[in-house]
């Protein structure tokens, strides 16, 4: 085998794979030492290799554990274990899990390996240096291929499986490769993502070979290899698309404080400033649009209200039903809240099916009853008039009645019938 150009090719392929090169070099190395025990070793035999990358010069050991006498069978428990049926022999090297049958080419004992290694300890290895060989035949070198190609696909799934499982709650550019009626592939660079349906924006049009933004949902590993979950419906993908487009977030001087989607209609985004004169909402909207416009053309088009937290319940209420303008908020027992605004914009507040409150509500974790002035002055009126019949219309209290006693099931007697 020619090594120097064996080793070089194989960097170059881990290379583009995004494999590190220690463990490529590993990969060769075990590959070796595989084709050398096939070549010149023997079948229980351990052998280790050691590959110098520049001048491809190889260095073998053959790999003993050390052992003392004690750890080991004697002559007579191997016989009686021979002698035993299987089922009772396996029971007892069960109970016996402590001791082992030695053998000269895995196994070393201690007062041997002392002699090559002064440091050598019960339960380590001890490397023996073997001669050195470079020729190796053709089956022995048809092993190394196969070991160093299966070795690099292993490779390959562990790498591309730690750089997803990394990259879950994050934002991936990827290329949509194949489409089905519950499931959309995309290519995600080194694998294929998937899109499942529920996670689709509603009405949105996918096409073979268009570019999206994804949000990575999970990595998993499997059989196959990687898979990975991709949404664009998920609420954070928002946040994370203007953090792409705001530099102020990544500064940490603005703050995403909640998102509530309703993904392919409308979404609210809750943002506070962190450092004195920045303004959250001019942040993430841009000069004349420009940064609200990139987020809402990747996500179809979708419309968000930028709305300004606070810690107040009260206020955050009112900017949470916006573009609505809010005249009160009456702040109610059990996360319950009740916002009064004009007639004219109490359908504003609503919004079309509810849809504006619902956000609202949503975003600031508050039950919320939006009703309009005419209303609550006409419901307060009324409990007036109601309190005041009440107390028109409140019975006399009755008399005190006589504390004279009525014996049962007799008529009542007069004080001249009783003196007769």
């Amino acid at each position: 085998m020619d090594l120097k150009n064996l080793t070089s090719a194989v960097l170059e392929i881990a290379e583009e794979r995004g494999i590190p090169q220690n463990k490529i070099i590993e990969v060769i190395e075990e590959a070796i030492a595989s084709a050398y025990k096939k070549e010149y070793g023997k079948k229980k035999q351990k052998v280790k290799a050691q590959l110098d990358q520049k001048t491809g010069e190889l260095k073998f050991w053959q790999v003993k554990e050390v052992v003392e006498p004690s750890m080991l069978y004697t002559e007579e428990e191997l016989i009686s274990l021979k002698e035993q049926p299987i089922t009772e022999k396996t029971e007892r090297e069960a109970d016996q899990t402590e001791k082992i049958r030695f053998n000269p080419d895995r196994h070393i004992l201690l007062n041997e390996a002392l002699e090559i290694n002064k440091e050598a300890k019960i339960n380590e290895e001890v490397l023996i240096a073997l001669e050195a060989k470079a020729d190796f035949g053709r089956i022995a070198a048809q092993t190394a291929k196969q070991v160093i190609l299966q070795k690099i696909k292993e490779l390959e799934k562990e790498e591309t499986f730690k750089e997803f499982k990394d990259k879950e709650g994050e934002i991936v550019s990827g290329i949509v490769q194949r489409i089905e009626p519950n499931v959309i592939f995309i290519d995600i660079g080194r694998t294929a993502g998937v899109l499942p349906k529920k996670e689709q924006i509603p009405n949105e049009v996918y096409k073979a070979g268009q570019r999206l933004k994804l949000f990575v949902l999970e990595a998993e590993q499997s059989s196959r290899g990687t898979q990975v979950v991709l949404s664009r419906a998920y609420p954070k993908i928002i946040s994370k698309l203007f953090e792409l487009e705001v530099p102020e977030i990544a500064a940490n001087q603005v703050e995403i404080k909640g998102i509530a989607r309703e993904a392919g209609s409308r979404s609210k985004v809750a943002v506070a400033g962190l450092e004195e004169g920045i303004d959250p909402i001019g942040a993430l909207v841009g000069q004349r649009g420009t940064r609200i416009l990139a987020v809402i053309n990747e996500i179809n088009g979708e419309k968000i209200d930028v709305i300004e937290w606070s810690h107040d319940p009260k206020k955050f209420i009112a900017n949470a039903l916006s573009p609505a303008k809010v005249m009160e908020i009456i702040v109610m027992p059990k996360n319950k809240a009740q916002a009064i605004t004009q007639d004219e914009q109490l359908s504003l507040a609503i919004g079309k099916e509810g849809q504006n409150v619902r956000l609202a509500a949503k975003l600031t974790g508050w039950k919320i009853d939006v009703r309009g002035l005419s209303e609550t002055e006409a419901n307060k009126e009324e409990s007036v008039e109601v309190v005041a019949q009440e107390e028109t219309e409140a019975p006399e209290k009755p008399k005190k009645k006589s504390s004279k006693k009525i014996n049962k099931g007799t008529p009542e007697t007069t004080s001249e019938e009783k003196t007769k």
